[in-house]
């Protein structure tokens, strides 16, 4: 696989699929939600036997327990072994809201402010410079930004930071400089991306980024420890989360799903297994705090749950409640209204890490959902939400690359129905 796909599947990013032409939503929009799980396993099945997926677990929690489990098809299609509980999924971006908790239990602890700049902490941001253009010679016009970077913006996706997505500007540097190879450590990867400039200056535009990892770079230098070995011990173990990490031993490698491609003609074929595993080597430098967890369905429920109860779970606490209120609110500016790809995700903004649902579906081609819901996605298409308004978890457990929005439209409608629009919110 190029450096290039290794870069922007690990980022999650992908042009959003092209949506039905728009319509109203019906006028018998319903506001009284019931589930029916015979849709989601015809869901399931349909999305299995038009060959879309190998195979997929769902799984929703409401009211304080489990009212659907179900799976198609297979974790690993070649060996016939199905998904299960304990099959161990790579859910790339997932990891993002776990990085945020993890860091946001540093800011409860008094260790920094969410607008502090960012170079208090990672000195090597003070002299950041933002790209404005090429000269006649084609070299980059830089430069200082309007104001430092904060550590809002790392968490909101406004610090400027660019992704290799382009052959111009500031993506073609990023693909030069390579800060994501798996062979930089956090610190080694934070001091290259300064290297390349910002995209627009901090707090001016939303745009998927590295962001996380600075995060992830930045509680190492809070905490004085390894990133991984910081959530392990107040994120994973305190929740239960046996199963949970970056660094897997080889004895549950064969607990891991296999991934498939699908290529230009949609067929399905198997990656290789050094690409599934490549985040879960231990001789890899590179802790991503933007994807590389492996994690089951049982240990994200646990860490969806913690979310829901605001903060705890089983007595411990991980958050507090008005923390998880700060991270699941809507964060954007309005005057931010460059936004990238983000709209195509439905009626929202962003908030710490994680999409916040501000108001009801516009068009019956968008995801269903409530206002009030958080979440996030992951490259190999994998899904979760929490949706506070009806006390609802939902996972959806799948290995699929590129990432399709078309499953994430499907599974919320089987679980949503096609009519329900949830409250109107404020």
């Amino acid at each position: 696989m190029t450096k290039a796909r290794l870069i922007a599947a690990a980022l999650a990013f992908a042009l959003p699929i092209t949506p039905a032409p728009a319509k109203t939503p019906s006028s018998q929009a319903q506001t009284q939600f019931h589930l029916v799980p015979s849709r989601i396993d015809r869901t399931l099945r349909q999305m299995v036997d038009s060959d879309r997926i190998a195979g997929a677990a769902a799984l929703v929690w409401k009211d304080g327990r489990e009212i659907y489990f179900g799976t198609a098809g297979y974790a690993d299609r070649e060996a016939k072994r199905p998904f299960r509980r304990d099959t161990l999924t790579q859910v790339w971006s997932m990891t993002k809201p776990v990085t945020g908790v993890a860091l946001m239990t540093l800011w409860e602890q008094g260790r920094f402010s969410l607008d502090d700049p960012l170079a208090r902490y990672l000195p090597e941001y003070a002299d950041v410079k933002v790209f404005v253009g090429t000269d006649s010679a084609g070299k980059p016009i830089l430069k200082s930004p309007d104001r430092p970077i904060v550590l809002r913006d790392i968490m909101r996706h406004t610090a400027g930071f660019v992704t290799d997505g382009g052959d111009a500007g500031a993506e073609k540097i990023f693909a030069e400089v390579d800060p994501l190879n798996l062979d930089n450590t956090l610190d080694q990867f934070s001091r290259k991306l300064v290297t390349v400039p910002l995209a627009y200056d901090p707090g001016t535009q939303w745009r998927y980024s590295p962001a996380v990892d600075v995060q992830a770079r930045l509680i190492e230098k809070l905490s004085g420890m390894p990133f991984e070995t910081y959530v392990r011990s107040h994120v994973f173990e305190p929740l239960g989360m046996r199963d949970s990490a970056w660094t897997q031993p080889e004895a549950r490698y064969p607990r891991l799903a296999a991934a498939y491609a699908a290529g230009p003609d949609g067929k399905l074929s198997r990656k290789s297994d050094a690409d599934i595993r490549r985040f879960n080597f231990s001789d890899r430098k590179l802790t991503r705090g933007g994807a590389g967890i492996a994690t089951t369905m049982n240990d994200y429920l646990r860490f969806a749950r913690m979310l829901l109860n605001h903060g705890t779970l089983d007595g411990v606490r991980i958050l507090k409640p008005s923390t998880v209120k700060l991270m699941t609110t809507d964060q954007l500016d309005p005057k931010i209204t460059e936004r990238a790809w983000l709209p195509t995700k439905g009626n929202g903004g962003f908030g710490f890490d994680f999409f916040v649902r501000t108001g009801q579906p516009k068009e019956s081609a968008e995801n269903r959902g409530t206002v009030g819901e958080f979440w996030w996605d992951g490259a190999w298409s994998t899904l979760f939400w929490i949706d506070p308004a009806n006390d609802m978890i939902v996972l959806f457990f799948t290995q699929k690359e590129p990432w399709d929005g078309t499953l994430h439209h499907d599974i919320r409608q089987a679980v949503y129905g096609d009519n329900y629009l949830g409250p109107k919110g404020d």
